[in-house]
């Protein structure tokens, strides 16, 4: 598994934290950006991110408090970003809808324990199928039209 990571500069610090994260779990990352704080364009970085997602990988965006880049990479066809709060809340966003993009928020003031919890449970869940997967496909039909 390879994951595409970005934020905003917002999110830079966080990013920083998840990258330490994903050495210390042996999974491979690629750092789409920004290197520093200086300000940027969060659609920019989620663009970054979603298109390397619609090539069949994993991402994880992170930038004020996750809403603009949860709203950005959801407006790319084949992206589920799910902006997670918490570890069940990433479980169920693969488990129940397959998320293929974790969103965290980097001013909402979650120590480090608590989002590599949130991390590790995002990337340890299997997709569960079956009902899902039905739900999955009428999502997918709202991206034809």
């Amino acid at each position: 598994m390879k994951i595409a990571i970005a934020s905003d500069h917002a999110g830079f610090a966080l990013k920083e934290t998840i990258k330490n994260i994903l050495k210390d779990m042996n999974i491979s990352y690629e750092d789409l950006g920004p290197q520093d704080t200086t300000s940027v364009d969060y659609p920019d970085y989620a663009q970054k991110v979603a298109e390397q997602v619609q090539r069949g990988e994993r991402g994880i965006l992170c930038c004020g408090t996750g809403i603009g880049m949860s709203i950005a990479a959801n407006k790319f066809k084949g992206v589920r970003a799910a902006l997670c709060q918490d570890a069940y809340a990433a479980q169920m966003s693969r488990e129940h809808n397959d998320s293929n993009v974790l969103v965290l928020g980097g001013r909402l003031g979650k120590g480090t324990a608590e989002i590599e919890q949130i991390v590790k449970a995002w990337l340890s869940t299997e997709f569960e199928g079956g009902r899902h997967q039905r739900r999955l496909e009428k999502i997918t039909d709202f991206e034809k039209q």
